[in-house]
């Protein structure tokens, strides 16, 4: 996807969320996300056909204000376009090796407190990390207790720096098999666990569509919990349009209701190329 389709379908998911939190939200605005009350953001992997540089200009025209999922060595490029980097991501950081694993934490706990030192200084609010993958020898209790113990480990630092750490939910039905961060109770009991402000859910409402449904009570009930969301159509992970499932106005309504003013992902798979 190069830039002027990027234009088309940015723009379309942009007034797709702001329409619901304004009923008179101008669809033909050339800026949509600025009706919201929240920010907008666009996840980089899905225009894997863009540089950093283009897909920051597409942004920034489109009214959106991070380009996430991005490690140190793109933030420069974001700050000359006037964006920062909503969720950054930690290099060499696979989703199936996470903290439900000792081994993990001798490399994982300075990577992670390095990081977080580096995102603050660049002023990003958030960090991404990861649960890891089950395994016969692994039960989804022993697992939580050992992400808890890795993640207090770097909590000093997220405290200290002002950046909070976010566990995104991932279904492990259709995209990533035996992940263990797959269903809400179970990550708020780890927020409960660490019982650290600076440790919170990234909620991907694609993911936990296919894993529960029941998103709009979920977000409503449990949106302390969440300090960032993701977006995408289900089935497929494309554009939230109608054709796929979710009511995105109903759902980002439900969101502004909360009182959220983060940031929401764009991290759809566009299925259309140059006009």
């Amino acid at each position: 996807m190069r830039r002027r389709a990027f234009l088309r379908t940015g723009a379309a998911a942009g007034a797709a969320v702001a329409s619901g939190c304004a009923a008179s939200a101008p669809r033909s605005e050339p800026t949509p996300a600025a009706t919201a009350p929240f920010r907008q953001s666009v996840c980089k992997w899905p225009y894997g056909g863009m540089s950093v540089a283009e897909l920051a200009a597409a942004a920034r025209e489109i009214g959106l204000a991070s380009v996430e999922l991005l490690g140190p060595s793109d933030w420069p490029t974001l700050e000359e376009h006037g964006l920062t980097c909503a969720m950054t991501r930690p290099p060499e950081t696979p989703i199936p090796v996470g903290f439900n694993r000792p081994e993990n934490h001798e490399r994982l706990v300075p990577l992670y407190k390095s990081h977080l030192r580096k995102a603050a200084d660049f002023g990003a609010p958030h960090t991404i990390c990861f649960s890891g993958n089950r395994g016969e020898d692994l039960t989804d209790a022993e697992g939580l207790e050992h992400c808890a113990e890795g993640l207090e480990q770097i909590m000093p630092v997220a405290e200290e720096v002002g950046v909070t750490v976010c566990m995104e939910l991932l279904n492990s039905k259709v995209d990533h098999a035996g992940y263990m961060c797959d269903r809400t109770d179970w990550g708020i009991e780890l927020v409960e666990r660490v019982g650290s402000e600076r440790f919170r859910l990234l909620y991907d409402i694609y993911h936990m569509q296919i894993m529960e449904g029941d998103v709009i009570r979920t977000i409503r009930n449990h949106h302390e919990a969440f300090a960032h969301y993701h977006t995408a159509g289900v089935p497929g992970r494309h554009e939230i349009d109608e054709t796929q499932e979710l009511f995105y106005p109903a759902i980002m309504r439900a969101i502004a209701e909360t009182g959220f003013t983060g940031f929401v992902g764009q991290e759809f798979v566009p299925t259309s190329g140059d006009p």
